[in-house]
């Protein structure tokens, strides 16, 4: 199994744990803010809203909560963080493994030392910009379950490859991949351009697909295969410690590491 497609899966379960400590909101508030300030207060005028809206309402944050940001952002109820920024960081992980890291900060200094301690307690460093990200295309994703039916009383999701496929190609998708989307749910992955990300989202559910999540990722051109548990415990760990940052929304790395692997070193 692909590392970045399992760690993808580990992160999700982790938001919702730590939803409820107060992590999740901490970096979903901040891209609500930020998508409510750039293009507006409307989710269904504003698609980066209304996919950061859907993060948070997965993670289990209250809607108070979430109007509360979308509130800050529009500049309608107190500070709206406009000194936050976007900023892209690049390193390397134990082994060579190229990581790429997306951060919201009011704080460049800060962000950057906090990023350089994590990557240096892991045997790994933070390079600079350029250093790896040629190794990472950007593609717009959207998760699917399938079709939903009624199989007696119990709703299920009946997921067609051919009719997937066919729906997928009509709104403008470059490729798909079979996986489970939600807590071992089957259901598929389709890829696009990040420019026609709505335009699949919306054509993927006027075709009556249940829609899981809309979002852009970074996918590696390549992967390292990572066999040594001593480097899958040291890189399972870095990946830990830079999501565990305030700064920090998206961590992607380009390793492959079996899931038995995995679990053994997070264990």
């Amino acid at each position: 199994m692909a590392g970045h497609s399992k760690w993808a899966n580990i992160k999700r379960q982790k938001a919702r744990v730590d939803a409820v400590k107060g992590k999740t909101f901490a970096k979903v508030s901040r891209a609500i803010i930020v998508a409510a300030r750039t293009g507006g207060a409307d989710p269904n005028a504003n698609f980066q809203l209304r996919t950061a809206i859907d993060k948070a309402k997965a993670a289990g944050i209250p809607n108070d909560n979430i109007e509360r940001a979308i509130a800050k952002g529009a500049g309608t109820f107190g500070a709206d963080d406009s000194n936050l920024e976007e900023i892209r960081y690049e390193g390397y992980g134990p082994g060579g493994v190229a990581i790429l890291i997306e951060a919201l900060t009011d704080n460049r200094n800060r962000t950057a030392a906090d990023l350089r301690a994590a990557f240096g307690k892991s045997g790994g460093n933070l390079g600079e910009t350029g250093c790896v990200g040629w190794m990472f295309d950007q593609k717009g994703i959207v998760a699917v379950k399938g079709k939903p039916k009624l199989q007696g009383r119990r709703e299920v999701f009946d997921l067609d490859e051919d009719e997937l496929l066919e729906a997928s190609l009509e709104g403008g998708a470059e490729s798909y991949e079979l996986t489970e989307v939600d807590e071992d749910t089957p259901g598929a992955e389709v890829f696009t351009d990040p420019a026609n990300l709505e335009a699949l989202a919306q054509a993927l559910k006027t075709a009556d697909y249940a829609i899981v999540r809309s979002e852009l990722r970074w996918i590696p051109n390549n992967n390292l295969e990572v066999t040594d548990p001593d480097q899958a415990r040291s890189l399972l760990k870095l990946m830990d410690a830079l999501e565990e940052l305030d700064d920090v929304q998206t961590v992607t790395a380009n390793f492959e590491m079996a899931e038995e692997l995995m679990s053994l070193s997070m264990a």
